[in-house]
């Protein structure tokens, strides 16, 4: 098992409070974010573990790294509290009644690092261009 980068303590230093229930809850969710973050960042080539031991910006790294756990941990528990979800988005229709609502954590898990990812400089935009005519080595005789 790896580095868990958070504790329960952090999520409490930023005036979340936690349940008993909620606070097991943290505990594993700590432990599943950090090891998906680091298998994410493999996918990328990158070794999280190794970007926060370099001593040029280590601590810094690590700091983020943290945040990036909580962030994915908070937004878990607040999917799976007993209270109604949060939606981001609703439409509805009249007479032939439709409703529809997008929720704000679907999946009720830790299921995506996306803008954290770039945060962390892992997933970085690839730009390029490809020829469809040919160069200009290429005859067109």
């Amino acid at each position: 098992m790896g580095t868990v980068y958070a504790s329960v303590n952090d999520l409490t230093a930023l005036g979340i409070s936690l349940t008993a229930q909620q606070q097991e809850s943290a505990e594993i969710l700590l432990s599943t974010a950090s090891a998906k973050l680091r298998l994410e960042a493999k996918k990328y080539g990158a070794d999280i573990d190794a970007l926060i031991a370099d001593e040029e910006c280590g601590e810094d790294y690590a700091l983020t790294v943290k945040n990036t756990v909580v962030q994915a941990v908070v937004r878990a528990l607040n999917s799976i509290s007993d209270t109604d979800p949060d939606v981001t988005q609703a439409s509805q229709s009249a007479l032939g009644y439709s409703a529809s609502l997008t929720y704000l954590n679907a999946g009720q898990s830790l299921y995506y690092f996306k803008n954290e990812l770039k945060d962390l400089g892992l997933l970085r935009q690839v730009y390029g261009a490809v020829e469809v005519y040919g160069n200009a080595d290429d005859s067109w005789n």
